[in-house]
């Protein structure tokens, strides 16, 4: 079974969470067969490493882990990447992949139009 974890920075605000979920919900109306999660780099204990485990306890084997950033810093070509090559090493049964982040997708340009427009 394959597992999606959203893995976003994180934030002190409440809010962020509540706008996650929400994003997340949409992620499950389009991929109903895979379980999807979300976890926070910082500032929250539902971290990467618990937004791994969580997957895991519902049977996943397989976790694509999306990271929820626009650059590709060192949050992104480091700490992920290492995070998980750790992680990996207590769930030896389970494939940990990172897809690539959301970056300079052209998608985020007709978003910034529309929010232009609708003003």
């Amino acid at each position: 079974m394959t597992g999606i974890l959203v893995l976003a920075h994180g934030s002190k605000r409440e809010e962020t969470d509540r706008i996650l979920q929400s994003i997340l919900k949409m992620v499950r109306q389009k991929v109903s067969d895979t379980i999807v999660q979300a976890a926070y780099l910082q500032f929250s204990e539902k971290d990467l490493h618990w937004g791994v485990q969580s997957l895991v306890q519902q049977g996943v084997k397989h976790i694509k882990v999306v990271p929820f950033f626009i650059f590709d810093g060192v949050h992104v070509t480091e700490d992920i990447p290492n995070e998980l090559l750790e992680i990996g090493k207590q769930f030896p049964d389970v494939t940990l992949t990172m897809t690539s982040h959301l970056g300079d997708d052209e998608r985020l340009a007709d978003i910034i139009v529309d929010r232009i427009l609708g003003e």
